[in-house]
């Protein structure tokens, strides 16, 4: 009996918390639709959607484009990244100061950059003349500099007592990575993983400045053509929102799953 009551009182207490966050995100949103609405209606402009509509096959193919650069780019950017985050915890001194030296070059120097050099100067010199595919190297070792990092940090937060354990019972070196470091690291990385994919797909719009036909680059072309800015740039905040929502939703659940008490 006592366990059904208590049962009840804490189903009653998360429908209520669950109301009152729901209540508070309308809230929110209604406030910024006021916002918006007024900001609008100040400048006294009307949106001619009429313009831009006869385009929207550009916005819907620039918008696939970008999905597939980004899941593209996250596959080859991990495994840039788990290579270097592997790196500089390896024996191999010049393999070390490689992967350092990497990984604070890309992460110090702007993406703007790195897109004109790596691809008026490093795809010109190798001789590679695919636009999507130059895109999708940038982003990879772009992005896998920050992602050897996290792993790097991932394999770090290992407390020490756990290796001198498993050192102690045997274990060999590739036995303390697959039974004791990669089981906690996988689980520790997977939330800021999530969070790069997001900043990659935001990133992505940079490629617009070597011609490749994303979606950032779908609404330059529309605005070139109508003349109408923000009936082209809305739809390209809509539209990287409906990309990076989802993935800033995952983010959180992933980390309330695999939240570690210290």
């Amino acid at each position: 009996m006592l366990n059904n009551m208590k049962s009840l009182f804490i189903q009653k207490n998360k429908n209520t918390s669950q109301k009152t966050y729901f209540f508070n995100i309308i809230l929110v949103l209604s406030l910024f639709s006021i916002l918006v609405w007024f900001s609008f209606s100040t400048l006294g402009y009307d949106l001619r959607w009429s313009s831009v509509w006869e385009y929207k096959n550009n916005l819907f193919s620039g918008f696939g484009i970008t999905i597939l650069l980004s899941l593209v780019s996250l596959v080859v950017s991990i495994i840039i990244g788990v290579f270097f985050g592997l790196a500089q915890r390896s024996s191999i001194i010049s393999l070390k100061i490689i992967s350092r030296g990497y990984i604070e070059i890309i992460r110090g120097t702007p993406l703007l950059v790195q897109v004109l050099i790596f691809y008026y100067v490093v795809a010109n010199a190798i001789g590679i003349d695919d636009r999507f595919v130059v895109g999708v190297l940038i982003m990879s070792i772009f992005s896998g500099a920050y992602i050897a990092e996290i792993i790097r940090s991932g394999i770090e937060s290992v407390s020490k007592s756990q290796l001198e354990t498993a050192v102690s019972l045997g274990f060999t070196r590739v036995q303390i990575y697959r039974y004791i470091i990669f089981p906690q690291v996988i689980t520790r990385i997977m939330p800021p993983l999530a969070g790069q994919l997001a900043a990659l797909i935001k990133d992505s719009s940079l490629l617009s400045i070597i011609a490749i036909k994303e979606f950032t680059m779908a609404a330059r072309e529309i605005n070139a053509a109508t003349f109408s800015t923000l009936e082209s740039y809305l739809p390209l905040a809509i539209g990287y929102l409906l990309l990076t929502i989802p993935i800033s939703v995952l983010t959180r659940k992933l980390e309330k799953r695999f939240k570690y008490e210290t």
